[in-house]
């Protein structure tokens, strides 16, 4: 076992998994304040029961024949494992192989537990203040099993899009942000937008958390991205680097466009555009040079600026922007890719094959998401009562409230 590549991969777990509190910072801080800690457990509640899906399925059913178990295949091409390691006992028994030389078994699977956890977290930006607990919690455990895991398969466990069609997605842009951005535009869709949006003011309650979650992020999405070269080298190396200069980039081109179409540049700004160009990064990051970064993330800060339209455009509540810069963000970020690699994936043929992985991932997350979430909202109810709504739902669900200023 190399021991420095295992470092590394702990290491990067840890700064995955510190992205999920991070991302209930930057959600929080810009919902209304009776609903803050609703938005929080709905963040936190992912690293609980996706860790229990995981570790019993999950983990099994996406990289299991990786291990050494069977895989169930359609014309040769591998969709998803087995339940031969459920539970995960025995990924690192004697008989098994190693999913990624030089490191334990148990690194990559929590290594790829930590992108589990965020990426259904990332949806509820978009069903903000509206949404029940229970239904949250039930649809981001069959999300995961249901649309997350074969797709995790298709792209990095030798499945169809990695490696029949030879699309590239070094840490995420398919599987998580164009992923969980349709996830988020179908369920805002389905579930309606807010009481009084469209025809009364809905403020952010306290951006100075939505600036310390961001901070969290940027912080965490060096584990993101540079732990998805699973060794200390230089690929890990330059994906750090890209991550820098591709989130820097974007917030800074954010802030003049905010400027020079709003005549205002806000902290809300910058730090949506340092989250876009981490978004629009992470495919590409071990894939292309620093340049290519910075045009990447120029790229992001402008165009997803823009994109917040689209909900006023076609008339849905995205609450907190996660279709402008999730899906957008890693759309560009992945058929970027295909134009600005360098090395041995650069190549006119790579940009036909990221757009047909777009496509791919857009279909399957959208059709299926919808199907979760019709069969919810049929048993149990996607939303919460107006009363419910109106009262806020830190006092109406969870019984608590996120300020006491006087007793």
């Amino acid at each position: 076992m190399d021991s420095g590549a295992t470092a590394w991969i702990l290491t990067s777990s840890a700064l995955v998994l510190l992205m999920t509190p991070g991302l209930a910072l930057f959600y929080g801080g810009m919902v209304r304040g009776k609903n803050i800690l609703a938005m929080l457990l709905k963040n936190y509640i992912a690293m609980g029961v996706i860790t229990i899906v995981w570790t019993l399925i999950g983990g099994t059913l996406a990289f299991g024949h990786l291990i050494g178990g069977s895989a169930f295949e359609i014309s040769g091409t591998t969709i998803l494992g087995n339940l031969d390691y459920f539970g995960l006992r025995g990924i690192d028994g004697e008989g098994t192989e190693s999913i990624v030389g030089g490191i334990p078994n148990s690194a990559f699977m929590m290594f790829q537990l930590m992108f589990a956890i965020i990426t259904p977290a990332l949806i509820v930006g978009a069903v903000a203040e509206r949404m029940k607990f229970g239904a949250w919690t039930l649809f981001i455990i069959l999300w995961s099993i249901v649309v997350y895991v074969p797709l995790a398969t298709a792209v990095w466990g030798g499945g169809y899009i990695g490696e029949n069609l030879g699309a590239l997605d070094f840490a995420g842009g398919l599987v998580v942000h164009i992923n969980a951005g349709v996830a988020a535009l179908v369920l805002a869709i389905m579930i309606g937008p807010r009481l009084g949006y469209g025809t009364s003011a809905i403020r952010p309650h306290m951006l100075p958390l939505t600036l310390i979650g961001a901070g969290l992020l940027w912080f965490g999405w060096f584990g993101f991205n540079a732990g998805s070269a699973l060794a200390a080298d230089q690929a890990a190396a330059d994906a750090f680097m890209a991550t820098q200069v591709a989130a820097g980039t974007a917030a800074t081109v954010w802030l003049l466009v905010e400027k020079m179409v709003q005549g205002h540049a806000t902290t809300l700004g910058f730090a949506s555009g340092a989250v876009a160009g981490l978004v629009a990064i992470t495919p590409a990051a071990g894939f292309v040079d620093p340049f290519g970064a910075l045009v990447i993330g120029a790229v992001a800060g402008a165009v997803c600026f823009y994109a917040l339209r689209l909900k006023t455009i076609f008339k849905f509540d995205d609450s907190l922007d996660v279709v402008a810069v999730h899906l957008v963000g890693g759309i560009i970020g992945s058929v970027l890719l295909g134009v600005l690699a360098v090395g041995d994936v650069a190549g006119g043929s790579q940009l036909v094959k990221q757009i047909i992985s777009v496509v791919i991932a857009i279909v399957w997350s959208g059709a299926m998401t919808a199907i979760l979430a019709l069969l919810i909202n049929k048993f149990i109810g996607l939303r919460v009562t107006e009363d419910e709504e109106r009262q806020g739902l830190d006092l109406s669900l969870h019984n608590e409230q996120g300020y006491r200023l006087t007793e």
